[in-house]
């Protein structure tokens, strides 16, 4: 893998959760396994954005789950979100986000949440999520915060 960054076009495309495991355990998960349960359920959903040689350059994950700060139906976790650092502050984690949020509100989701490393809670800031938590540790991995965005985006 070059050091440079990539140029042409990006695209977004649902895969199968085997296809994100390689991004995820380089930005994500280290020393831990790269799967996560209810990675191969029939209702998650799993996207990638991939350059024009088919090299998966982001990932993204929505599935089903309770909101732990908001009561109600149609709340789905974004979770494990990487991009590889050559294409970031591109758009191409903003593009996989928008692509899964449609893509969920299409489904009936009504909220999205995530627990947002702390590196990453201006990313989601920009994009529409709000935080609903102070900062917590998330072990392993460490300093999250608890956001959400409502649906459909207006």
């Amino acid at each position: 893998m070059s050091s440079e960054a990539p140029t042409g076009t990006i695209t977004i495309e649902q895969v199968d959760a085997a296809t994100t495991y390689p991004l995820r355990v380089q930005e994500l998960r280290q020393g831990r396994p790269a799967e996560i349960d209810e990675d191969d359920a029939p209702y998650t959903l799993h996207l990638a954005a991939r350059l024009e040689d088919g090299e998966v350059v982001g990932v993204v994950r929505f599935h089903p789950r309770d909101c732990p700060w908001r009561e109600g139906e149609g709340s789905w976790q974004l979770r494990g979100m990487a991009t590889d650092p050559r294409v970031r502050g591109l758009g191409v984690g903003r593009a996989l986000v928008a692509e899964g949020l449609s893509r969920v509100a299409a489904r009936g989701g009504q909220l999205v949440w995530c627990d947002a490393r702390g590196a990453a809670v201006g990313f989601y800031e920009r994009i529409g999520f709000t935080s609903v938590t102070e900062e917590y540790d998330l072990r392993p991995v460490g300093p999250h915060r608890g956001m959400v965005i409502e649906l459909p985006i207006r």
